[in-house]
């Protein structure tokens, strides 16, 4: 699952180096449009809802906390 959602973030936004961080939100790499886009891209990939309360930094500070959150929301 990591590499599929890596993929697919690095497709649609190649200026960003995902894999160099593990804080992307606290390191200011990704703001809050861009974590908006993510959100779109994600749940249009996957075919999932990504509930309000699961829109957290956490979530979204690196591929893995992504890809960890979209297995969980496709069970």
């Amino acid at each position: 699952m990591r590499e599929r959602v890596l993929k697919l973030l690095l497709e649609e936004y190649p200026e960003i180096d995902f894999t160099e961080s593990d804080t992307l939100i606290d390191d200011g790499i990704l703001d809050s449009l861009t974590i908006t886009g993510i959100i779109a891209l994600l749940t249009m990939e996957f075919g999932i809802s990504i509930p309000y309360e699961e829109i957290v930094e956490d979530n979204f500070n690196s591929v893995e906390a992504m890809a960890k959150m979209v297995e969980k929301l496709q069970k």
